[in-house]
C-alpha cells in the first residue's frame, strides 16, 4: 500500500490556480481532430520542427520485380535507413532486409496486385493484423482515379483501409496512381488527391506538377510528392524545392535516389532541400561535397 506520509492536504500544493490549460493545434493542417495515436505516429513520419518529411520508398518490387537499383536491396537500403524521416516499403522487403533497430517509422505498402506484366491497378488490400504485428506508422493504399475498369475497387481499398486505421490508430497514406492516359496536370491530380482525402486518407502522395499550388490548397490534408522517374540529379532537386514551395509537406523519393550516382550523398541533399531550405544549387554542392 502506497505511504500516506506527504498525502494530506495543505496549503502549499500547486495546482496552478489561474494558469489556463494550454492547447495546441497539430502542426500538420487538417489532422487536428485525429486521434492521438494517429497524430503520434503523423509526427514520427514528419519532423515536428520543420513540419516535413523525406521518405524512402523502395517498394517498386512489388509490381515491377528486381528494379534497377534494387537488385540487391540490402546493398542499395541499409545504407539510406538513417537519412531518411520514414521508409516506404513493403512487408516483404521490411522483414527480409531493414534491421529492426534502425527505429525508423514504416510507411507500409498495404494495398498489392497486379504486376506491370499485365493490366494495373487491380489490387486487393493485406490483413490489418501484419500493420499492427509490424508495428507500422502508416499504410498506403494505391488509388487509380480515372481508371475505369479498378477506380472503384481501389477506392474501397482506400476506405476499408481508413476504417481500420481510424479504429487503431494509423495513419492512411492514399497514393494517386497516374495511368497511361491520363494527364498529370493540376485538374486531375487536384481531383484525385481530394478524393483521397474524402474518403479517409490521413496524408496524400501524388505527383508534382504546374500549378500545384492549386492542388495543396484544395486538398484538406497534407501532400507529399513522388519522385517518379529518375533525373539528373539538379532536377531532381529542383523537383523538390518547388514542390516545397508549392506547399507540399515532404518528398517521398526512390529512383532519384537509390539510382544516382552517389544515393547516401543524394539522399542528404534531399534532406537539405526539405528540411534545411536550401536552393537547388546550394544542394547540388552539398551534393558534390559528400560524393568526393
Amino acid at each position: 500500500m502506497a505511504d500516506l506520509e506527504g498525502t494530506k492536504e495543505n496549503a502549499d500544493k500547486d495546482y496552478g490556480i489561474g494558469i489556463p490549460v494550454e492547447t495546441k493545434l497539430f502542426f500538420l493542417k487538417g489532422l487536428n481532430n485525429c486521434d492521438w495515436g494517429i497524430k503520434n505516429r503523423m509526427s514520427r513520419i514528419y519532423n515536428p520542427n520543420t513540419g516535413r518529411t523525406v521518405m524512402l520508398a523502395f517498394d517498386h518490387g512489388y509490381i515491377m520485380g528486381p528494379t534497377s537499383g534494387l537488385e540487391r536491396l540490402d546493398l542499395a537500403i541499409n545504407p539510406l535507413i538513417e537519412y531518411a524521416d520514414s521508409l516506404m516499403c513493403t512487408r516483404g522487403a521490411l522483414r527480409s532486409i531493414v534491421p529492426p533497430t534502425a527505429n525508423k517509422p514504416i510507411c507500409l505498402r498495404y494495398s498489392a496486385g497486379s504486376s506491370v506484366l499485365t493490366y494495373l491497378n487491380n489490387e486487393c488490400t493485406i490483413d490489418i493484423e501484419d500493420a499492427i504485428r509490424i508495428n507500422a506508422s502508416a499504410m498506403a493504399v494505391m488509388v487509380a482515379i480515372g481508371d475505369s475498369l479498378y477506380e472503384a475497387k481501389t477506392i474501397e481499398n482506400l476506405v476499408r483501409t481508413a476504417d481500420y486505421g481510424y479504429k487503431y490508430g494509423i495513419p492512411t497514406l492514399g497514393v494517386t496512381a497516374v495511368g497511361k492516359d491520363m494527364v498529370r496536370d493540376a485538374r486531375y491530380i487536384g481531383t484525385a488527391t481530394r478524393i483521397c482525402a474524402e474518403n479517409g486518407a490521413t496524408f496524400v502522395k501524388t505527383y508534382y506538377c504546374e500549378n500545384f499550388e492549386r492542388v495543396v490548397n484544395g486538398c484538406p490534408v497534407p501532400i507529399v510528392i513522388a519522385g517518379g522517374k529518375k533525373l539528373p540529379e539538379i532536377e531532381a532537386l529542383e523537383l523538390c524545392y518547388n514542390a516545397i514551395n508549392d506547399g507540399a509537406t515532404g518528398v517521398d523519393m526512390g529512383r532519384n535516389v537509390f539510382q544516382a550516382e552517389h544515393p547516401v550523398a543524394m539522399i542528404q541533399a534531399v534532406r537539405g532541400v526539405v528540411h534545411d531550405n536550401l536552393t537547388p544549387k546550394q544542394a547540388l554542392e552539398l551534393y558534390v561535397d559528400l560524393k568526393s
